[in-house]
């Protein structure tokens, strides 16, 4: 009796070659043939998961790219300045298979350009990359002032380090050093604090006002 395979473990396999792939040849030159070599399949077995052409093989992976992204920021400090800094390094290719995975995120990025299909599932992840960036300063900056208009551009700029991480990534040779990108976001936020001057109440606590937790709680009612 042939032994069973798990379909989602075949297509998580299927991705991986179409990764390793765009990684060697870039990702226009991605076919089912090529998948079948790479993965020892028949193009008959990857139509079956997948259908008759190549397109929806590309949208898996693609998915499959952006939840390993997503997953790698899995466990934050409960520090709001830390998580933020943590948030970043983790999205960031430290490692020689997030470097690969890295490359074949920017050939789609490249090609999403050109690619309504593409640039839709593309939009979406970076729309919700730049509103976790705001929530988490937001956090942050808890005790400083800032409006809500120099916040939406300050965390435009944290996502930005985000993209520069990825792109830079993909032209270099070798991975990210973790340590190099945590200290460059731990260096970006502490300048961003000191830009902000403290709020009224982290200074009245500071100075030990009694009715800073009252005004604090006026200002929430």
């Amino acid at each position: 009796m042939p032994k069973r395979v798990d379909p989602d473990v075949r297509r998580e396999q299927v991705a991986d070659a179409v990764i390793d792939e765009i990684t060697a040849h870039g990702l226009r030159s991605v076919t089912l043939a090529r998948i079948a070599t790479r993965t020892g399949l028949a193009v008959g077995s990857i139509r079956h998961y997948f259908g008759d052409t190549v397109r929806e093989v590309m949208r898996f992976t693609l998915g499959v790219l952006i939840q390993r992204a997503v997953r790698r920021a899995a466990t934050l400090s409960g520090d709001p300045t830390t998580r933020i800094a943590d948030v970043i390094t983790f999205a960031a290719p430290t490692s020689e298979q997030e470097r690969k995975e890295n490359i074949a995120l920017v050939e789609y990025r490249v090609m999403a350009r050109t690619d309504p299909e593409l640039a839709a599932d593309l939009a979406t992840t970076s729309l919700a990359g730049t509103e976790l960036m705001r929530s988490l300063l937001r956090d942050a900056l808890a005790d400083r002032t800032i409006d809500e208009e120099a916040l939406h551009r300050e965390a435009l700029l944290l996502f930005a380090l985000i993209e520069g991480f990825s792109f830079s990534s993909a032209l270099f040779s070798a991975p990210l050093r973790e340590t190099d990108v945590h200290a460059v976001v731990t260096a970006t936020l502490h300048r961003l604090r000191d830009a902000c001057p403290p709020s009224d109440d982290s200074v009245a606590d500071a100075a030990g006002d009694p009715e800073g937790p009252e005004k604090k709680a006026r200002g929430r009612g």
